[in-house]
């Protein structure tokens, strides 16, 4: 394959992200959105337990720890667990936008492998909105904001309506979500790509 993907450009009508004026304030915590994701929830022995902050603009930061159990390679991350912690930290700029939006693509790039025990730093952005079409990017340094390129991606995010998880989710799922008696957790479930 030659050169950047076509479905990862944005048209030439696309607009520039706008940061909703209550999106988290830059250097927020912006914690896990479901306690059972993958990426972010907290009830996930295995999981990537990735912590995102909001950012200046339409951009976050993030990091987690490369663990033993996200290894493919002896000692080194799973490039399938590196593809998730940028498409969970991609899905976080959502926030920043106040939309419900699920990766429609992503496509990564794997510049040098990532030890196990190596901290993943995190940096993404929204570059343009045409429609309910949502382009981003994202690199991953190890060991910090200055650390070297590890990993890269360029996403396409497409904005859906709640729906989307109540008619494809599991039920049983789904009813405990919307059971949850706090508002705001009840209404977070949703607000990320899961």
């Amino acid at each position: 394959m030659s050169g950047r993907n076509t479905a990862l450009t944005p048209p030439a009508d696309a607009t520039a992200p706008v940061r909703h004026p209550d999106a988290p304030a830059p250097g927020e915590l912006l914690g896990a959105h479901y306690e059972h994701c993958f990426g972010c929830g907290e009830d996930q022995p295995h999981g990537l337990h990735l912590e995102s902050r909001a950012g200046e603009g339409v951009r976050v930061t993030a990091e987690f720890t490369v663990k033993p159990a996200h290894q493919g390679a002896p000692g080194l991350a799973h490039g399938g667990v590196l593809a998730t912690a940028l498409d969970e930290t991609l899905g976080s700029l959502n926030w920043l936008l106040r939309v419900i939006a699920v990766t429609g693509r992503l496509e990564t790039d794997y510049r040098r492998p990532v030890p196990v025990g190596t901290v993943l730093y995190l940096e993404a952005e929204v570059t343009a909105v045409a429609g309910r079409k949502i382009y981003s990017t994202a690199v991953g340094r190890i060991g910090g904001p200055e650390g070297p390129v590890a990993v890269r991606a360029d996403a396409l995010f497409i904005e859906v309506k709640v729906d989307h998880f109540i008619e494809n989710g599991r039920p049983e799922e789904i009813r405990a979500a919307m059971a949850e008696p706090d508002q705001f957790r009840r209404a977070r479930a949703f607000e990320v790509n899961p």
